[in-house]
């Protein structure tokens, strides 16, 4: 595959310009982007890759074409699996909400600076020593089998406190209090680090990490330097609209670490296999090759989409996923209810009254075992049931409608739900089932 300068510096111009497009008109003032705002950019970055995918397919053929969708597809994938690490990082922090589409643009420029030195780093070696594939298959069975472990042994790790974190606090001055989206400000009479100069560090330290997985997972897809650059700019582009597109989901995919084991860990076999047809190392069949089938791009493509699908599907209708979707749905209701205005239409109370009485109905076919596993903290979400049950009781009663509590503060409390394995979505109810008639409020 050859391509041209001017098509590797065309496409840099390109994708530098969508990085300062969103520096400049969407993320220098600070602001929540709204779900109508999110979702058009997201199809828009979407849709550029899939027409760059179609500009391949015509410039060099079906082959580069199918690699390149295969790469993206599962770059794609791989960056959603890291918007749940982002999302327990800024909660951590406490990131306000309208500043955090700044530090995940500052994330995705990173890793895309990262990625592309890895990229070029990888594609030397690979052009000078074919027994790098053993070396790149090898990570990705441990990544695999890693993902495996922690979805078993479902241990809480500080995502927002690694080593680059550790080492900054520890050198710098750094202050507990956001100043705006400054990144430094001064405490005590002194300049200071603040959170927010923090969390960027503490995110642009994980990508490091992420990109050790990322890159020999795209280079057992397709060798083409340019392909493998591309494949991984597009999967980054779009990810900050992607991210609040659907931060309500990202809890409901509580099996995408075993769907993203299942295509490292093949893609491990395939570089694997590979490595031994192109082998050359000595103590290996004499430094010959090996004949050994190699797994072919369409079935690669193929899998790829077929273990997302499955992942997707048992994700959202699996017991243990209509459970967790039970929980966080009454909980979300819940919530609304307590929060409402006095001065919320009639409609708008017995709307929240009956859909919670749904919920609360779908509680009882929800497992003992899996109450136990979604649980956090069940005095907090009894507390918050019995406040939302007692509110309606009283306009039931009066007709007056009560007072609103508090809206809470969703930098304040832990990631709802996210990786329910390991995070455990907060949120149940009672042992006997419902309670408190037809309806939960």
């Amino acid at each position: 595959m050859e391509v041209s300068t001017t098509v590797w510096v065309l496409t840099i111009v390109a994708i530098v310009g969508l990085l300062l497009f969103d520096y400049v008109f969407h993320v220098r003032k600070a602001h929540e982007p709204q779900l109508k705002e999110a979702a058009i950019w997201s199809a828009i970055y979407v849709g550029l890759a899939l027409v760059f995918g179609l500009f391949v397919l015509w410039e060099w053929g079906g082959r580069y074409a199918g690699e390149y969708y295969a790469g993206y597809i599962t770059e794609k994938a791989l960056s959603v699996d890291n918007l749940f690490v982002f999302l327990i990082i800024m909660a951590s922090f406490k990131v306000p909400r309208a500043d955090q589409q700044k530090v995940l643009l500052f994330g995705i420029t990173f890793a895309l600076v990262a990625r592309t030195a890895l990229i070029f780093v990888g594609a030397g070696l690979i052009n000078q020593f074919a027994w790098v594939f053993y070396l790149f298959g090898l990570i990705l069975l441990l990544t695999a089998g890693s993902l495996i472990k922690g979805e078993l042994s479902e241990a809480d790790h500080d995502e927002a406190d690694n080593f680059v974190v550790r080492l900054a606090k520890r050198f710098i001055h750094t202050t507990d209090h956001y100043d705006g989206d400054k990144l430094f400000t001064v405490h005590n009479g002194k300049r200071a680090m603040t959170p927010m100069l923090l969390v960027m560090v503490a995110i642009g330290g994980t990508d490091v990490l992420f990109a050790l997985d990322s890159i020999p997972a795209i280079f057992g897809l397709t060798q083409e330097t340019y392909l493998v650059f591309t494949a991984v700019a597009f999967s980054l582009m779009g990810l900050r609209q992607l991210y609040f597109l659907i931060d309500g989901l990202l809890d409901r995919l509580i099996y995408l670490s075993w769907g993203l084991a299942i295509i490292l860990g093949f893609i491990g076999v395939k570089l694997i296999l590979h490595a031994l047809h192109e082998n050359t190392l000595g103590f290996i069949n004499n430094g010959e090759h090996v004949e050994v089938v190699e797994v072919s791009i369409g079935l690669s493509l193929t899998v790829i989409i077929g273990v997302l699908a499955v992942t997707i599907l048992a994700s959202l209708y699996s017991p243990k996923g209509r459970a967790l979707r039970t929980i966080s749905g009454l909980q979300q209701v819940a919530e609304q209810y307590v929060t409402l205005p006095q001065d919320a239409p009639e409609d708008r109370r017995r709307a929240l009254a009956t859909r919670a009485g749904r919920l609360q109905e779908q509680m009882a076919k929800v497992s003992p075992k899996h109450r136990e596993e979604l649980i956090e903290s069940e005095k907090h979400f009894h507390d918050l049931l019995d406040r939302a049950r007692g509110k309606h009781r009283e306009f039931e009663a009066t007709g007056v409608a009560p007072e609103p509590d508090p809206v809470p503060d969703p930098e304040a409390e832990s990631v709802e739900g996210a990786r329910a394995d390991t995070q455990q979505a907060a949120g149940t109810t009672t042992p006997d089932g419902p309670r408190g008639g037809s309806s939960a409020v």
